[in-house]
């Protein structure tokens, strides 16, 4: 199981994760307002701006001090914890 780090010691699966993107756009604002309303928001930014919005299967919304450029990078970086076979 792929863990990727979101910032300030918070971490989600990787495997779980639909969608990284920017906080600015109406709908993403939208979505993040919905999700408070039904209890499925988590706010991993420790009192600091929103960099990303990570849209998880479970229909949480997970919002992120660190850009979703850098988070996209973890994501897509090699699992060091696999063992070659």
């Amino acid at each position: 199981m792929k863990l990727i780090n979101v910032g300030y010691g918070n971490v989600v699966v990787a495997g779980r994760v639909v969608a990284i993107v920017g906080p600015g756009a109406a709908p993403i604002r939208r979505l993040r307002e919905e999700s408070r309303k039904r209890g499925k928001l988590i706010d991993a930014t420790e009192g600091r701006k929103t960099r990303s919005v990570i849209v998880i299967d479970s229909d949480h919304v997970v919002l992120s001090a660190v850009h979703a450029e850098t988070l996209a990078d973890r994501l897509l970086a090699p699992d060091d914890s696999e063992e070659d076979t």
